[in-house]
């Protein structure tokens, strides 16, 4: 007999097809951490769960334990960002997201990775935020909440409160003066403006995360230091961003 039902919100951030009808999720919930769920004829022709086990929906979830695995019961969705579904670009940042945080997820206490997560695709959907903005606060204010922030609120090395020629140096994970930096390092400069918008990123209540603007040079050089700083501090690669940075006008990252 299975256990009792389990009533619990949930974000899909991966499916895989098994069988004929099934698909596997990878669903991060508040409560639960990320889980792996089965649904069984989620493929099935007029399948009642059929919205809820795509990719990015929000749903409730009713779910039960079975051995190692957990069961899909019924799902009623609560939001599919249906504007992320006619905008290939903000689609393909999106699954990107998701990847980003099935990466760092840990634990049961998920709640700020799903809200952050639920926020972005928000942006991305409904306020039709530019997906050069989201990217780089996302992937910051992730690495933050997932204990990789970096050291922001002056020169790490000489202590001065607004660095000369300030860099983040991804590695050590720091911002500091230009002839500060550690050798070794690989240091990303921003200007003023984009120190400036990184703090904010780092330090802003969740509901102004996405609440500022730069020049275009400035938010470059925010989303190329936002994107190395993942890489070196998470020492890996995701497919969904290389195919996102597919899409889009190629840019040569600048390195100091």
């Amino acid at each position: 007999m299975p256990n009792q039902p389990i009533v619990t919100a949930g974000l899909v951030l991966r499916e895989t097809v098994t069988r004929e009808t099934d698909k596997i999720l990878t669903v991060l919930t508040p409560d639960r951490g990320k889980i792996s769920l089965i649904a069984r004829g989620a493929r099935r022709k007029n399948s009642r769960l059929a919205a809820a086990c795509q990719l990015l929906a929000y749903s409730e979830l009713t779910i039960y334990e079975k051995g190692q695995w957990f069961m899909l019961d019924e799902a009623e969705t609560l939001e599919l960002f249906t504007g992320l579904r006619t905008d290939f670009v903000a689609l393909s940042l999106a699954s990107y997201l998701a990847d980003l945080t099935d990466a760092t997820a840990q634990g049961e206490d998920t709640s700020q990775l799903l809200r952050l997560l639920l926020n972005a695709l928000y942006a991305l959907s409904a306020l039709h935020k530019p997906p050069q903005l989201v990217k780089p606060a996302f992937e910051l204010r992730l690495m933050a909440l997932s204990g990789f922030e970096p050291l922001a609120d002056g020169c790490a090395v000489c202590g001065r409160p607004e660095p000369e020629k300030p860099v983040l140096d991804a590695v050590h994970g720091v911002v500091c003066c230009a002839a500060c930096r550690e050798k070794g390092g690989l240091a990303m400069p921003l200007s003023p403006a984009a120190l400036a918008a990184l703090r904010h990123v780092l330090y802003c209540p969740d509901k102004k995360l996405y609440s500022f603007t730069l020049d275009t040079p400035a938010l470059r050089q925010l989303g190329q230091a936002a994107e190395v700083y993942v890489a070196a501090q998470l020492e890996r690669s995701f497919r969904t961003l290389d195919y996102y940075k597919s899409i889009l006008p190629q840019e040569e990252p600048t390195y100091d």
